[in-house]
């Protein structure tokens, strides 16, 4: 019997909003897990989540209240709370794990941010749709979040 399985995550990360990015941040670490290689479109609202800590907090505090209304930095302390991982616990998940992150050059230039704003601790490579769909496999899936 043939494997139907996707062979590989590739997820646009397009909404700004704090818990479709955590949960986003959860499916990619999940792939990860069980070895099947993922990719992390941040574009748009959601290029926020990758901005550097600075005097504030982390940069993703400046995503978007979620349908809990709850603002970012509450939201994960609740979600950490319940025992679940974190923003930061799942990013580093993440990249320890071998997923790729990538931020679309064009949703940056949209909210007015540069490459040098992102976090220095996570490689993140810049680059557009073109990059991101010559990155996705034909057998993988594709999920816009």
């Amino acid at each position: 019997m043939a494997d139907t399985h996707p062979d590989k995550l590739s997820l646009v990360l397009f909404s700004g909003s704090f818990d479709k990015v955590h949960y986003a941040l959860a499916m990619a670490a999940a792939a990860l897990a069980v070895n099947k290689p993922a990719t992390l479109f941040f574009t748009m609202g959601a290029a926020r989540a990758l901005l550097a800590e600075d005097e504030g907090g982390p940069g993703w505090r400046h995503l978007l209240s979620g349908e809990n209304a709850l603002p970012p930095l509450e939201a994960d302390a609740a979600l950490r709370a319940k025992g679940l991982g974190g923003f930061e616990e799942l990013l580093s998940a993440c990249v320890m794990l071998g997923g790729q992150v990538m931020v679309c050059e064009m949703g940056l230039k949209a909210l007015g941010l540069d490459f040098s704003q992102l976090r220095p601790d996570v490689e993140i490579a810049p680059g557009g749709l073109v990059t991101f769909l010559t990155d996705a496999s034909k057998d993988g899936a594709l999920v816009f979040v």
